[in-house]
């Protein structure tokens, strides 16, 4: 629901599960399952940190965080119970100031984190400088990426969650 969001400075957390139509082929019948259990284990991270689920689409989640440090802890977490399943997943997290619509957020932030989330691997949790900026955690400064469509380089850095 809208009115859930956080406003302001918010975290956006952008996820997308790698490999995703080869793994449909491995895991046939079964890819509903591990589907179903990805959720859950990340829904689950999510919500111990105080994310909001603003949307899915197919094995996708795009989550708001009120605190930057929230939004990497999550996606530590997400990542880490994921781990011994068949499902890998990129994650990409950046801070802005999103405009909220009715429809949600908009804006060159939620463009910005999802294309974070476009460059990751399975695994990998990336963050942009102004998160990085505000949390807290071991990184690995991964240098500057020309993002799909954005005019200016960002400086990617890597959360180190194992």
């Amino acid at each position: 629901m809208v009115s859930d969001l956080p406003t302001g400075v918010v975290t956006l957390l952008f996820t997308d599960v790698e490999g995703s139509t080869r793994l449909l082929h491995e895991l046939g019948d079964d890819y509903g399952e591990a589907l179903h259990e990805h959720r859950r284990r990340l829904r689950a991270a999510f919500a111990v940190h105080e994310g909001v689920e603003v949307d899915t689409q197919g094995d996708a989640f795009f989550v708001a965080f009120a605190r930057a440090s929230n939004a990497a802890a999550a996606a530590a977490d997400g990542q880490r119970a994921l781990a011994d399943g068949p499902i890998r997943v990129r994650m990409g997290l950046h801070t802005g100031e999103p405009r909220l619509t009715e429809e949600g957020y908009v804006g060159f932030d939620v463009h910005k984190g999802a294309r974070i989330a476009g460059v990751g691997h399975g695994g990998q949790v990336l963050l942009s400088q102004t998160t990085c900026a505000l949390v807290d955690a071991n990184v690995r400064d991964l240098g500057v990426h020309r993002l799909k469509d954005l005019s200016a380089p960002e400086r990617i850095y890597q959360l180190e969650w194992c």
